[in-house]
């Protein structure tokens, strides 16, 4: 009996060819951008302590209660798979002691995230996510350089996007808000979904974010955060709707944008598209102010932003490529060294692709065409015995015999 074939899990999938182009070419340039911006790459584990998300991402979340692939591994160590990227940064930024250093750092990162969710279009189990973390930066002018640098990738890729932008308040204002809100959604307990219901108890802000219809038209009415901050939240958050202003980018004021994850406190933002379907968040991020604390260090200013890299995966376009490809093949078993020889040196510049079996001229060119080369570099007996190389042109039709050394 034949062995079973053996299929990626469900939600999960093998990024290759066209996708795997995009996927590096949007890393890439990205990242690009980001070092512009004075970041530089961390990259962390993907296995971590659970209590690291339970303590950041919050209780409250459905990542932490629904979401996260957890299990005890044979240290009897409690771990899971990163659902998200900025709770292992900040780790980092603990366990090096760095928030007793002072000073300011910026990282950016990308990779796989893990969700145990129901896979969909854009949102699989695993996907990837490319972020930015900033610390110790405590100023309203940081909170809008993220801003403008995510609007600057998105608008690299050429990716239509409207910014939805709130305040969450601070330790001083959010208390009492909380309480307001809480007295508003207990007159509707009985007809909030199951999920809400909890979120009274946990977070009830979270409601706010709630996908469900009828729980969004119950909140018709609710007391709004942006009417409860407190004058230095207040203050912050005129001033970047003005920075914002002052460099001409669009956005839309949306009290009820709290954001998926507990740790967030004053900005809150996120870039939806409509060319997805639905209007859906292909990015989003905020201040993190008390997150360092949460997770044992000295009381550190935080930001940052995560991308769903599939989501954009499906709205970018890779630009036309005019760099040179080349084919090199022989016509018998003699030329073979030779060729390796040159292709060697020609891939220090080019693009070079080999084909080491002897194959007449009609079927190098077949092959060349498939693999999608624009020159055909072919030596045989007469090239090798006068020290040249037949070239030509596949889309000019152009050909010529050069010298070894020329080529």
């Amino acid at each position: 009996m034949a062995n079973k074939t053996i299929q990626s899990l469900r939600g999960m999938k093998d990024i290759v060819n066209e996708e795997s182009a995009l996927f590096t070419y949007f890393v890439d340039n990205a990242s690009k951008i980001a070092k512009n911006y004075g970041f530089s790459y961390i990259e962390t584990p993907l296995l971590e302590e659970t209590a690291l998300f339970k303590r950041s991402v919050g209780e409250s979340s459905d990542i932490v209660n629904k979401e996260m692939y957890q299990f005890i591994d044979k240290g009897e160590n409690d771990v899971c798979l990163r659902p998200e990227g900025t709770a292992g940064v900040v780790r980092h930024f603990v366990e090096k002691k760095l928030d007793r250093a002072g000073g300011n750092y910026k990282w950016y990162y990308y990779g796989p995230m893990f969700r145990y969710e129901r896979p969909q279009k854009g949102r699989l189990r695993e996907f990837h996510q490319f972020g930015c973390e900033v610390f110790g930066i405590d100023s309203v002018f940081e909170d809008a350089n993220i801003i403008i640098m995510l609007k600057e990738i998105l608008e690299f890729f050429g990716i239509g996007f409207t910014l939805k932008l709130n305040s969450l308040g601070c330790n001083e204002c959010m208390p009492p808000y909380k309480e307001n809100l809480v007295k508003h959604l207990t007159n509707f307990k009985e007809n909030l979904c199951e999920d809400c219901n909890r979120r009274i108890l946990t977070n009830p802000i979270r409601v706010l974010d709630c996908k469900n219809d009828k729980c969004q038209l119950l909140l018709t009415g609710a007391p709004k955060i942006t009417t409860s901050l407190c004058n230095s939240c207040d203050s912050d958050f005129e001033k970047l709707k003005e920075i914002l202003n002052f460099n001409n980018i669009n956005y839309e004021v949306d009290s009820n944008l709290v954001r998926g994850l507990d740790y967030y406190n004053k900005t809150a933002f996120e870039f939806v598209s409509n060319e997805i379907g639905a209007q859906s968040a292909i990015a989003g991020g905020g201040r993190y102010d008390k997150l360092v604390e949460f997770l044992g260090g000295k009381s550190t200013p935080g930001i940052g932003f995560a991308i769903g890299i599939e989501r954009l995966l499906e709205l970018i376009k890779m630009p036309q490529c005019n760099q040179d490809v080349i084919y090199m093949g022989t016509l018998d078993d003699s030329s073979l060294n030779t060729m390796i020889k040159v292709a060697n040196q020609k891939r220090k510049t080019t693009k070079t692709l080999v084909e080491y079996t002897p194959r007449s001229f009609g079927k190098h060119f077949s092959i060349a065409e498939k693999l999608g080369a624009n020159i055909v570099a072919l030596i045989g007996e007469n090239e090798l015995k006068n020290g040249t190389i037949y070239i030509k042109n596949i889309k000019t039709r152009e050909e010529t015999n050069l010298k070894l050394e020329d080529f």
